[in-house]
């Protein structure tokens, strides 16, 4: 058992639970850059502790109602089966040292990914009003089961997506969808997509016990705690911290310098303030327009 390994399973679990992201996106590569653990060890320890990581926060918004069923299904219809394939194909491209460095590669193609959908997601969000919520979404069933089929994929190969990557995903299929039924919905949809891949790990991967229970002593109550809050969970705190340690890591994994991985982290910093500006301008223009048409039409309905 390590502690230090604990005490970041419990980091990480609180931010899945408060956010639904960042499991295999941030757990994955701290294993590899800052303890030394080998890519393919680290992936599928990672992603046996998310099997029984998941279920925790997404039972709690099972309970309170912010999960859109019908999604979840065909979510899982094209991850089960992609998942199990991404960790059978994984054990096709080589072995030993080869196959280490296409994971660790492939990792850190899927946290860049990431990264770039958490700064443009404020702009995905834009159009989502405050009321909106789970009554009237209606399910597109094919583009939601092909988002299952490419996040299980990536999810059998890396360990990352099945909360960062799909969420944003689902944001750009369905932009309205509030974001704390989102998280919910997304969380339980992880639930059988990880343990898919998680089954393949154990039978093809490197699984090893002693990581994962360190991750599982941390996370269980981390992630526990993440979920009772996430109805409050201050986004605007939370993703830009998420960006940058996903730049970075995804930088390191590639194998860039570190002025290189901290000029991405700048850059990515100066596009996230130029989309808040044009997030907050539009928003306020909105707001004005509103304010104006509510005072037009009390003039209209004043007598004489």
């Amino acid at each position: 058992m390590d502690a230090i390994v604990a005490l970041a399973g419990l980091l990480v679990g609180f931010v899945v639970g408060l956010t639904g992201m960042g499991g295999g996106a941030l757990m994955t590569p701290i294993l590899v850059l800052l303890f030394k653990i080998e890519p393919l060890a680290a992936v599928s320890s990672d992603i046996v502790a998310s099997m029984i990581m998941k279920p925790i926060g997404g039972g709690i918004h099972f309970r309170r109602g912010s999960v859109n069923k019908e999604l979840v299904k065909w979510l899982i219809t094209g991850s089960i089966p992609s998942a199990f394939l991404g960790v059978v194909l994984l054990k096709t491209l080589g072995h030993g040292a080869a196959l280490q460095a296409v994971v660790k590669t492939s990792l850190g193609v899927a946290l860049l990914i990431v990264a770039t959908g958490l700064v443009v997601r404020p702009l995905l969000v834009r159009s989502r009003k405050p009321g909106d919520s789970l009554a009237p979404l209606e399910v597109k069933k094919l583009p939601t089961l092909l988002i299952g089929v490419a996040g299980g994929l990536i999810v059998g190969l890396t360990s990352v997506g099945s909360g960062s990557l799909m969420i944003i995903m689902l944001l750009m299929l369905y932009p309205r969808f509030k974001l704390s039924e989102l998280v919910g919905t997304d969380l339980v949809q992880a639930v059988p997509l990880v343990a898919s891949a998680a089954l393949g790990h154990v039978l093809f991967g490197d699984f090893k016990l002693a990581l994962t229970a360190s991750i599982l002593v941390g996370a269980i109550p981390g992630v526990f705690l993440g979920a009772q809050l996430s109805s409050r969970a201050p986004d605007h705190v939370i993703r830009p911290a998420l960006i940058v340690v996903l730049l970075a890591s995804s930088a390191k994994l590639l194998g860039a310098s570190n002025q290189l991985a901290a000029l991405a982290v700048v850059g990515a910093g100066a596009l996230m303030l130029a989309i808040s500006l044009l997030v907050g301008a539009a928003r306020r223009r909105a707001s004005a327009e509103k304010a104006l048409d509510s005072t037009l039409s009390s003039v209209e309905r004043t007598p004489g």
